[in-house]
């Protein structure tokens, strides 16, 4: 089993790889698929499972608070709830109105997730996109309340830029109440920006820091190597920017390493986030145990200081 690590100052700590969550209850992951992805996911050692009300209203088959339900059935069926941390996402549309955070719409929004979840308790809650609309201070005694209220036990913040994040915090700080400990930003070997201003912030604040599309929404799987191989999944249109950029110079170097150590693309992407500094864990998702097993060697890969440097050469 992979060692827990602690996730900046939330008091949490967890497996170095979290479950992805949006897949759940929609696209074809009925209640048999995804109950064997969590079973496999926590049966090799995951520990955190990362979802957002609002997945998936987004696709054909999505309602909305999809995923969250899911998960929901899954824990009021294996027990168990202490095993896992529950990290889900509030601010997204899922409705007309039903978006940002609001003071009012926070306080009903986290009863719901809750209730979808059938847990009393959320590990981590995150402000899934900043609101520029409502003040700072509302949002913060928001969050300070659930948390005093025992319903949430850390916050967090994804989709912030740097000005807006570090206000945040400030403000909080200021008055006393509730900071955000972690944040969950876009950072893969192909999509670096986090570097330059957002991942020192947070390690000068211990902001526990988890990614989201690690894979570079699969391009870093090694499956989309031309135009041919757009159509495979939903997301062929969303790889097709880095096979015109640094991509194919940076699956020449992990073609080596999977070549060298046995292991799939996939855990190499992975396992180059593990060891960047500040970052406690990649959020990845599957839609098969099969693809799940590709990634959960990452949790024990450790990359050579010559293959962290050539991987960073050819993504900088």
């Amino acid at each position: 089993m992979a060692e827990l690590r602690a996730l900046g100052n939330t008091g949490l700590s967890i497996a170095p790889l979290v479950l992805g969550g949006n897949v759940f209850g929609v696209n074809g992951m009925d209640r048999a698929a995804s109950f064997a992805v969590l079973d496999a996911f926590v049966g090799g050692g995951g520990t955190m499972i990362d979802t957002a009300d609002m997945y998936a209203i987004y696709l054909p088959d999505g309602q909305g608070g999809d995923s969250e339900r899911m998960i929901g059935e899954w824990l009021a069926e294996r027990g168990g709830r202490d095993r896992v941390q529950i990290a889900t996402k509030v601010g997204g549309e899922m409705g007309p109105g039903l978006k940002g955070l609001g003071k009012d719409y926070l306080a009903s929004a986290v009863d719901a997730s809750l209730r979808r979840l059938q847990t009393d308790y959320i590990d981590l809650y995150f402000a899934h996109f900043d609101d520029e609309t409502v003040p700072q201070e509302e949002v913060a005694e928001a969050f300070d309340t659930m948390v005093k209220a025992g319903k949430v036990r850390s916050i967090g913040a994804s989709n912030f830029i740097p000005a807006r994040f570090r206000s945040a915090l400030d403000v909080a700080e200021a008055n006393g109440l509730t900071p955000y400990t972690a944040f969950q930003p876009n950072y893969h070997l192909l999509e670096r920006a986090l570097e330059a201003e957002l991942l020192p912030l947070c390690i000068e604040r211990d902001i526990g820091v988890v990614t989201f599309f690690g894979l570079a929404q699969g391009y870093l799987t090694g499956k989309y190597r031309s135009e041919d191989d757009l159509g495979q999944s939903r997301r062929g249109g969303a790889v097709k920017k880095y096979m015109e950029g640094k991509g194919p110079a940076v699956l020449a170097v992990m073609d080596d390493i999977v070549v060298a150590r046995g292991v799939s693309h996939a855990a190499i992407a992975l396992a180059w986030l593990m060891a960047k500094p500040g970052v406690a864990a990649p959020i990845a998702s599957v839609t098969t145990t099969r693809q799940l097993a590709d990634l959960m060697p990452s949790m024990d890969l450790t990359l050579s200081a010559e293959e962290m440097a050539r991987l960073d050469a050819a993504g900088a």
